[in-house]
């Protein structure tokens, strides 16, 4: 079963654009060390995004916090545990508590990973790469419906950072993702450092990737840093998220905005995290490039 994006819906009723108003300024990750700043301060933020699984529990300091920003706030809410490219069965009560989450919260966003992490009854910390072939695409089309089924939404579905690919698959990447949303109706979270990554890791060409993505499911972007494994036999970019946003995510961004028009963007820092004035200046930049790609114009990104 399929739904309609909850933004668009609402668009169409007010006799709006389908562009969320949330979107007006782009968005950083919501971390502990942020919540006095931002609760003293309330800066000028788009929206803030959570990881689900760190606000699963429905008392303690992360869901006061949580709940006190929201007030002031738009979210989106991205998950990192449903394993949803796994060979095993979604576990239901995990699924039930995200669920729960994303009731309470209503963010103008659900995302999740094309990736599992999960095999029998363990369950890895890591984001693992699915093969391209007929049964991964039935699995993950069939986990995406019992997702959008509970939560009575579309979801989004990010696309991977990889560092091998299987010789047997079936379909590229990209043939994958489109099969997946035209059977689905899901959206796509664009992470454009994943972009960046995943093709220096595989010597492909990130502009000829971003060509071919099915931009028109794209409804929410994320940029982040990235670190340099300078191995003498295999170098490798490894999606980090602890760095500030490369030079080469800046312009792929922007090369990604002229294809697609203006869309929600977040800031994703987990790892290394930096001064709050520091976050909020790679945010403002974001929005610059946005505004003058609006604008029919182009930023230096440096």
């Amino acid at each position: 079963m399929t739904y309609p994006l909850l933004n668009e819906t609402h668009a169409k009723q007010e006799g709006q654009t389908t562009t969320p108003c949330f979107a007006s300024h782009s968005g950083v990750s919501l971390k502990p060390i942020y919540y006095q700043t931002i609760l003293e301060n309330r800066p000028a933020v788009g929206f803030f995004e959570i990881h689900a699984e760190n606000y699963l529990s429905q008392g303690g300091p992360a869901a006061y916090f949580l709940r006190q920003i929201r007030q002031d706030y738009d979210m989106t809410i991205h998950g990192v545990g449903l394993s949803i490219g796994g060979k095993t069965p979604l576990d239901t009560t995990h699924l039930q508590k995200v669920a729960q989450l994303v009731e309470e919260i209503q963010p103008a966003y659900f995302s999740e990973h094309l990736a599992w992490s999960t095999h029998g009854h363990h369950f890895y910390n890591d984001l693992l790469p699915i093969r391209y072939d007929k049964e991964s695409l039935d699995r993950v089309c069939q986990h995406i419906d019992q997702v959008q089924t509970l939560m009575k939404q579309p979801i989004l579905m990010e696309n991977p950072s990889t560092y091998l690919t299987f010789t047997n698959s079936d379909f590229s990447e990209i043939d994958f993702i489109r099969e997946m949303v035209k059977r689905t109706g899901c959206g796509l979270l664009l992470d454009v450092n994943n972009v960046e990554v995943s093709c220096f890791n595989q010597n492909n060409q990130a502009m000829d990737y971003l060509e071919a993505f099915p931009i028109e499911a794209v409804k929410q972007i994320h940029l982040a840093g990235h670190t340099l494994d300078n191995n003498p036999v295999v170098p490798l970019k490894i999606d980090s998220h602890d760095e500030a946003v490369s030079q080469d995510v800046w312009s792929l961004y922007q090369y990604t905005l002229q294809r697609l028009g203006d869309c929600p963007t977040l800031i994703e820092r987990d790892g290394n995290l930096p001064e709050w004035v520091e976050l909020m200046a790679e945010a403002a930049f974001a929005d610059r490039i946005r505004q003058m790609v609006k604008q029919g114009g182009s930023l230096n990104a440096s």
